[in-house]
């Protein structure tokens, strides 16, 4: 076997050693984490449908509790999804 055919499979295999599966999170941990980082209850969540995505829904956030979020969810492979900019209809 000629080491440029071998090399192909070798990386495959180390970079799928890399990916790690997400995981929904318990709204507890999400809780616990959000009031770490600054948050009120419920800003933090993972919708069912797509866990690797982690949603932080709040009005003007610090840059401090942008990155205190987005450095957990890193930490446990998730990308993280700010929502700052949220617009409620008038009744």
């Amino acid at each position: 076997m000629r080491p440029r055919t071998l090399a192909v499979p070798m990386l495959a295999a180390g970079l799928s050693a890399c990916v790690t599966s997400a995981r929904l999170h318990e709204q507890t941990e999400l809780n616990s984490v959000g009031q770490r980082c600054g948050l009120a209850l419920g800003e933090l969540f993972q919708d069912e449908s797509e866990k690797r995505l982690l949603f932080m829904v709040k009005v003007e956030p610090t840059p401090q509790q942008r990155a205190c979020v987005a450095k957990w969810a890193r930490k446990n492979g998730l990308k993280t999804v700010f929502v700052d900019n949220i617009a409620f209809p008038e009744s």
